[in-house]
């Protein structure tokens, strides 16, 4: 592995007009399909000096690890194409045109919404459980459509073409199931993380989707908590106040804004309809320090549906 910031920082702008630019034609420059594409307005933006001058960068980079690492072929997707055959021109035009370099592209894998899997693009996924927990990365693969769904079970893991038909039309008989999206979490989750990282997200999953307790929350790391109740509402109380320990019916109406009113949080809760860290509460209960979880999470559920993340600080 080599960083092209070592052959680039005492290279000057001048020093590369004069040896690189001097190479490659503007013709040549724009008739890059991606060129192209900013110029006729087929791309939301325009396009940069930057932009439009960086084949001339990376085809430089391929014409250094040429010379001084016998590199004579470079992959990439295809919409690094114009930038990579850049490079393949500059080493005929540079060190002679019997000199051989070659270009290997691949399509791109899109997600839903038409955008790459990049580390510039939102919604993304990282393979370093510290960027993506397995719980998140277990519930994009599960969430994604249908058609990604087909596609990706057959690029992303190794399961043979009959296994592969045999789901697709399975998931085609009753798409509600979601056999495919399924398999496909667990193939992939497995293969980046683990076995027992794939059996840890399930359990995650079912805190939200199905039946856990109390033990099933402790034994979530903070950043998978974290991830699960994304998007939950948020109260926040100090904790002093919680060492003083705090009514359960004042806790969710008066400390928090759970219930508008006492009234309110006093029937649901009568009515079984409230639990604190996933076990059902009475109106004597009081809650503590000892709620905690993680040492500054309580999470509160009113009814079936509805969570709320309160944080002690």
């Amino acid at each position: 592995m080599v960083n092209n910031y070592d052959w680039m920082k005492d290279f000057t702008f001048l020093d590369f007009a004069r040896e690189v630019g001097k190479h490659i034609t503007v013709n040549y420059m724009m008739a890059k399909d991606s060129v192209q594409q900013r110029l006729n307005g087929t791309a939301r933006d325009g396009l940069s000096f930057t932009e439009f001058t960086y084949q001339l960068l990376q085809g430089y980079d391929f014409l250094w690890l040429y010379q001084h690492k016998n590199c004579k072929l470079q992959l990439g997707g295809n919409d690094q194409w114009g930038n990579i055959t850049t490079g393949t021109e500059l080493i005929r035009r540079t060190l002679g045109f019997e000199n051989e370099a070659f270009a290997l592209t691949c399509p791109l894998i899109t997600k839903a919404d038409g955008k790459k899997f990049g580390k510039t693009e939102s919604g993304n996924i990282w393979l370093d459980p510290k960027r993506t927990t397995p719980y998140k990365f277990y519930q994009f693969w599960l969430n994604v459509s249908d058609e990604d769904a087909e596609k990706y079970i057959k690029i992303f893991t190794s399961l043979d073409k009959e296994t592969i038909d045999a789901l697709i039309e399975e998931h085609k008989k009753d798409p509600g199931m979601r056999v495919l999206q399924k398999r496909l979490a667990q193939e992939v989750t497995v293969l980046v993380h683990s076995q027992e990282a794939l059996d840890a997200a399930i359990e995650a999953s079912n805190i939200l989707f199905g039946k856990s307790t109390k033990e099933g929350l402790e034994k979530l790391d903070e950043a998978t908590f974290l991830d699960i109740f994304d998007g939950v509402p948020q109260e926040h109380i100090t904790r002093t106040d919680l060492e003083a320990g705090i009514p359960i019916v004042d806790f969710m109406a008066v400390n928090t804004q759970i219930f508008p009113s006492k009234g309110e949080a006093r029937k649901m809760t009568q009515a079984n309809g409230v639990s604190v860290n996933k076990e059902k509460v009475t109106l004597d209960k009081v809650m503590t320090p000892a709620d905690l979880i993680d040492g500054k999470y309580i999470l509160v559920q009113k009814g079936k549906k509805n969570y709320y993340l309160v944080v002690v600080e």
